[in-house]
């Protein structure tokens, strides 16, 4: 019970300095800059202070180190010259001032930078780094995700905060310890003989000259090297997470030839890191050796000529050793440096994009009490020159009920997309109760509308967590309400994950994967059912569900759509017929709108999309 005080005592302080920075803190979410130092400057910041006075007490345990050397030299003199009866009696204030030193001053020094540094920084500075990353991340356009692999950005994340860590904490701490090191090293032996100086002052020039030539090359390594990491991990990655579709095509053996190519490019960086590695500890070894002859040599000449001290003598030859032992030290954490650096880099190419889609300055809310939708001579090309929606004219009356039919690639879900405000229009206007979407909040327009994909992707959370997704502060009640709607109640009550969780507690997997589609679309309709939306887009909705649930779960979404504006797409014509217009799209245009029985009447191309569906078979895509 003694012991378990003072352990306590010990963790209130580590934990004080733990609390020093806040990582989790709301910054602000500006574009970072693309410039290096200011890229890291921007990360630093908030934890500044906290690192000077780590430098700070990185520099007073160097003078105090260099100090003792002096001492022991002082040391080995009185061991000559000093009467040993009398030794204490005097140099006892200089023995009780080493003793202090020794015993307490620089244990006490170093022990402070141990909190500061580790408790300190270590753990809160890179998960700073992380979070406001990561916010900014999670802000980018849709585009920027559908081009990259969603495991290569997540490991640029890690790597890039753990770098920028090592760049700042390398120089602003061990670098600070490094130079003042030395210089108080070359002060010592100069002191004694300038002529101890010559040797320091050769080796440090060669050391400069091995990191000059070694240093840069290990940093083109190292950002090549980060980047092909993150395009190996990417792959295996892109491999896990298409787990099912590697085994239906029975292509393990593909997986693994695809990504044994990223691993061998990954190979390859490292043998060339290691060479240049071998190369430049043989060319320190050298270094080193030829300091150690030259200091022992001239010590000799010295003492000869006395010009120098035995006591002297030990210093250089102990600062010597020293420098030996600190040299590849040095150099590591110098290579290190420059890896963290070619790391910091690649992270920059891919943390500091600016995002596509931003808000416009003093954005102001989106107020939706009609939910008209009128689009507005758009235009959009996903910018290619081919158009895929050109001068699209289309207005939505508020609580209308709208079909969208047309082949793949007509434009249909691209259509939903703009309204979401995905992608920025080359032209035209989307309104939303007369108000442009390009001009009001973008978490506003999705907020007031509800969407329903045919590609359902869950969260790796619960049940619960995934439906309440919709709607913030949900009770449990609500939630079960909402799966009861969309008939999936029954099979939410059966499920239980491999750590013994059930029914809404229940773990879904990544993306869902422990569901089937039609659980998948069900669940993703409860969370609609329960945001409760003024705007409703359905893109294929029903299109994983067998029938049987489709018609049970039809009146659902009849009750869904009341009082609502809705945009429903789908392929199978018979599920939105019954919608107040439909619209016939082709190539990005607008061909026929009226209800189902005018566009039968018509004769075009959504009587023979009927036809052909009522045939049991679809249209074949003809050539336009």
């Amino acid at each position: 019970m003694r012991l378990s005080i003072p352990l306590m005592q010990r963790f209130v302080m580590f934990k004080w300095f733990e609390n020093l920075i806040d990582p989790f803190e709301n910054t602000d979410l500006d574009v970072p800059p693309k410039g290096f130092w200011a890229f890291c400057w921007y990360y630093t910041k908030p934890v500044w202070p906290i690192l000077a006075v780590a430098s700070v007490l990185g520099a007073a345990i160097a003078i105090l180190e260099v100090f003792i050397f002096t001492f022991l030299g002082d040391l080995v003199n009185w061991l000559g010259t000093e009467n040993a009866q009398s030794f204490f009696a005097d140099n006892w204030p200089q023995l009780l001032w080493m003793g202090f030193v020794i015993l307490i001053l620089l244990p006490l020094v170093a022990a402070i930078w141990e909190i500061v540094f580790h408790q300190g920084l270590m753990g809160t500075y890179p998960m700073s780094v992380r979070w406001r990353v990561h916010r900014y991340l999670l802000r980018q356009s849709v585009a920027f995700y559908q081009n990259d692999f969603a495991g290569r950005i997540a490991n640029k994340l890690m790597q890039t905060a753990l770098a920028v860590r090592e760049v700042v904490t390398r120089i602003a701490d061990i670098l600070v310890y490094v130079i003042v090191y030395f210089v108080a090293a070359l002060f010592i032996v100069a002191e004694a003989s300038i002529y101890f100086a010559i040797p320091f002052v050769a080796w440090l020039g060669g050391y400069l000259l091995t990191m000059r030539v070694f240093i840069p090359r290990l940093k083109n390594v190292s950002r090549d090297q980060a980047d092909a990491r993150s395009v190996m991990t990417g792959h295996v990655v892109d491999a896990y997470t298409n787990i099912s579709t590697v085994k239906l095509f029975s292509h393990a053996a593909r997986e693994e030839d695809y990504a044994k190519r990223s691993m061998l490019d990954f190979l390859k960086t490292v043998f060339l890191q290691m060479r240049l590695v071998t190369g430049m500890n043989i060319t320190l070894t050298t270094l080193n050796m030829a300091l150690l002859f030259a200091v022992s040599a001239m010590s000799i000449m010295l003492w000869q000529q006395g010009l120098v001290s035995t006591g002297e003598i030990a210093v250089a030859v102990a600062l010597v050793l020293r420098f030996q032992g600190m040299s590849q030290w040095i150099l590591w954490e110098v290579s290190g440096l420059f890896e963290n650096i070619g790391t910091v880099q690649d992270g920059i190419n891919t943390i500091s994009r600016e995002r596509d889609v931003v808000d416009v300055p003093n954005a102001k809310h989106l107020v939706v009490d009609k939910g008209e939708i009128e689009f507005e001579r758009i235009r959009f090309h996903y910018g290619k020159e081919a158009g895929v929606i050109e001068d699209l004219s289309l207005k939505i009356k508020a609580g209308e009920k709208i079909g969208l039919i047309g082949r793949s690639g007509a434009g249909k879900s691209t259509l939903v997309n703009l309204l979401l405000r995905f992608y920025d229009l080359e032209g035209g206007r989307v309104l939303i109760d007369g108000q442009d979407v390009a001009k009001v909040l973008q978490d506003d327009i999705r907020a007031n509308v509800g969407v329903v994909t045919q590609d359902t992707s869950l969260l790796h959370r619960s049940i619960f967590e995934n439906v309440a997704y919709g709607k913030p502060d949900v009770s449990r009640e609500e939630v079960e309400a909402a799966l009861e709607k969309a008939h999936a109640i029954e099979f939410v009550r059966s499920l239980e994950d491999q750590n013994g969780r059930v029914g809404l507690d229940a773990h879904v997997g990544e993306r869902g994967v422990k569901l089937s589609g039609g659980q998948r679309q069900r669940i993703a309709i409860a969370r609609v059912l329960l945001k409760d939306a003024p705007i409703l887009a359905l893109d294929e909705a029903t299109s994983a569900l067998d029938s049987e649930v489709e018609i049970a779960i039809q009146e659902s979404l009849f009750d869904l759509m009341e009082g609502k504006t809705v945009i429903a797409i789908a392929h199978r014509l018979s599920t939105i017929a019954a919608m107040d217009r439909l619209i016939v799209m082709d190539h990005g245009r607008i061909i026929e709108e009226g209800s189902h029985q005018e566009l039968l009447d018509l004769n075009g191309l959504y009587a023979q999309l009927w036809q052909h569906q009522s045939g049991g078979f679809l249209a074949p895509v003809q050539a336009a």
